[in-house]
């Protein structure tokens, strides 16, 4: 007779041989090979039709960058960089932010980060042990010469490094930190920086194509006006800028038409979405994050809910790609969300960003992107690229043109 541990055990047994079979039928399906499994190197190598990415991986035993190209995966080992000093940057980066934070809402202003100096401080030790490493390695020693095409790569940091803005690394504060005649340290001078979560949701947006049924228009939400939150005086013009390049071909839900339930109902129905309004981050609950809207957050959990047939976001709002503290790998932004959700290419911010700014940015943007009442979306890193580099040879702080990213192809 038979105990009851042992009978206890043959059901588990018999359960697991269940879960084997099943797995195994599943994995004879078309496009399910790969299921609960690892996805194998050659399905990713696809994502660097473009150009490489840069895997930073930071672990308590080593760190490294993965650089994959359509070749293959190659190590540049980091050995300066370690787990521990990650998170102390972060940890000095956060309180700074924080600190900034504080201030403005004590002055009723849009803040700026890292007055003190911290930004320019992780900037320079993310180009010294992390950003300058790869570049060499890609071969990105310059800038490229007058006319020349630039060229792209994709950053996809993990652990806490996901909170840093690895495309501003660099010595900004003197000229590049370089002598007259040698090349600037500086990423922004050298590369146009993407972002990606990870190695196959690039790889979607990259084969991705958009023949569904939403309507090759812009959804632009504006809200100069927020319950119980600053007014934002630029939105009027970015929603001019937006009128003006895409005439006739723009849906716009103004202050109290922005609600929840209506941004929710029109994202599917189109391929283009602008949001000008506030937003905010909850380090401890990032799904909690979202944009503000007249009657409540439009959060994380609330964009993750949907699917979407969308080309381009451009959300100019404070701290949309900014993630959370306790799971950094899992990229808990607005940013990834849309992106995730079926936006192939978007525009966020890793910070606060200041009203008139985040205007310049835009109207740089879309009127490098918009030909004949359409957006040319596949250009947008290009476009992000030169409107910060506008912003920042106008006089700029680093803290005002650094935290605009673009995530996708």
């Amino acid at each position: 007779m038979s105990s009851p541990m042992s009978r206890d055990v043959d059901r588990r047994m018999a359960a697991a041989r269940e879960w084997d079979d099943t797995v195994a039928e599943v994995r004879k399906l078309p496009g399910f090979e790969d299921f609960l499994l690892p996805p194998r190197l050659s399905t990713l190598l696809p994502a660097t039709r473009n150009g490489p990415v840069a895997v930073i991986n930071v672990s308590r035993w080593r760190c490294d960058a993965l650089i994959v190209e359509p070749t293959g995966v190659r190590v540049v080992e980091l050995p300066r960089l370690t787990a521990q000093i990650v998170t102390e940057r972060a940890n000095a980066y956060l309180t700074s932010l924080g600190v900034a934070e504080r201030a403005a809402r004590e002055f009723d202003t849009v803040p700026s980060p890292a007055d003190d100096g911290t930004l320019a401080d992780v900037c320079e030790w993310l180009w010294d042990d992390v950003a300058g490493p790869v570049l060499d390695a890609l071969g990105l020693a310059d800038t490229p010469p007058a006319g020349a095409p630039w060229p792209r790569m994709w950053w996809c940091p993990t652990g806490p490094l996901a909170l840093l803005p690895l495309h501003a690394a660099g010595y900004h504060r003197a000229a590049g930190g370089s002598s007259p005649g040698t090349p600037p340290r500086t990423v922004i001078d050298r590369v146009v920086s993407s972002y990606t979560p990870t190695l196959r949701v690039l790889r979607e947006a990259v084969e991705a194509r958009r023949d569904g049924p939403a309507d090759p228009r812009m959804l632009v939400v504006g809200l100069p006006h927020t319950p119980d939150q600053p007014p934002l005086r630029n939105v009027a013009r970015e929603q001019a800028v937006l009128r003006r390049l895409l005439p006739g071909n723009c849906t716009f839900l103004d202050d109290g038409q922005a609600t929840r339930a209506a941004v929710l109902a029109q994202l599917p129905r189109h391929r283009w979405a602008h949001f000008a309004c506030h937003g905010d981050q909850n380090l401890q609950r990032p799904s909690d994050g979202g944009l503000l809207l007249h009657d409540g957050a439009l959060t994380v959990t609330d964009i993750s809910q949907q699917q979407y047939q969308g080309e381009f976001a451009f959300l100019s709002a404070c701290k949309t790609a900014v993630g959370g503290v306790n799971l950094p790998d899992e990229a808990i932004t607005l940013t990834a969300a849309l992106h995730y959700t079926g936006y192939r290419h978007v525009i966020g911010t890793l910070w606060s960003v200041l009203d008139a700014t985040a205007a310049d940015v835009a109207e740089a943007v879309y009127t490098a992107l918009a030909v004949d009442g359409r957006l040319d979306a596949d250009r947008s890193a290009y476009a992000l690229h030169d409107a910060v580099h506008q912003v920042r040879a106008a006089g700029a702080p680093m803290a005002a043109w650094s935290p605009f990213t673009h995530t996708g192809p």
